[in-house]
């Protein structure tokens, strides 16, 4: 019961200090589930991120039902996943019982925009540490990229590059 009890309070926490979203999220899960609880290796996070970033839905969640799994089964999931969600609806409901003119608030407004170049921080954090990686594979960087150029340069649908992707994963990845 105490290591279910550990496992939602990290994922608590790491839900609610977060802003920004989910990639915002994976250094302090990296931090928190690598670095201080050494749950898991450095290695194993690397392939738990690459699968919650494959798999459909949020990264965040996804992390913390890929953790929980492998940490205790089932009841690790349901114990990682409500401590990722529950801060995030609590603010929410809050937010829709008691501030419904939130959009027109200066205030809010201000601590949103000041909050973007910490996002931005966050993101490129976790971005750096996946490139020092020793068993970073360089050209999954490149294929990030010309993905990346196919939908903003090209204006390719991205449902279109990720079939594209996922086809070549086939092809490409067979042992």
């Amino acid at each position: 019961m105490k290591f279910y009890v550990q496992l939602f309070w990290s994922f608590f926490k790491i839900g609610a200090f977060t802003f920004g979203g989910g990639y915002v999220m994976i250094p302090l899960i990296e931090q928190e589930i690598v670095g201080r609880r050494r749950w898991i290796s450095s290695e194993e996070f690397s392939e738990t991120l690459a699968l919650a970033q494959s798999a459909p839905g949020p990264v965040a969640i996804n992390s913390a039902v890929f953790v929980g799994y492998k940490m205790r089964g089932m009841k690790g999931v349901l114990a990682s996943v409500l401590g990722t969600v529950i801060p995030s609806f609590v603010v929410i409901l809050f937010i829709a019982v008691f501030f419904s003119d939130i959009r027109d608030n200066a205030v809010i407004a201000r601590i949103f925009k000041g909050l973007r170049p910490a996002v931005v921080a966050l993101i490129a954090v976790s971005f750096t540490r996946m490139l020092k990686q020793k068993n970073f594979a360089w050209h999954y960087t490149l294929i990030a990229l010309l993905a990346a150029a196919a939908v903003f340069l090209l204006k390719i649908s991205p449902i279109i590059v990720i079939l594209v992707a996922a086809a070549g994963g086939i092809v490409f990845s067979r042992e």
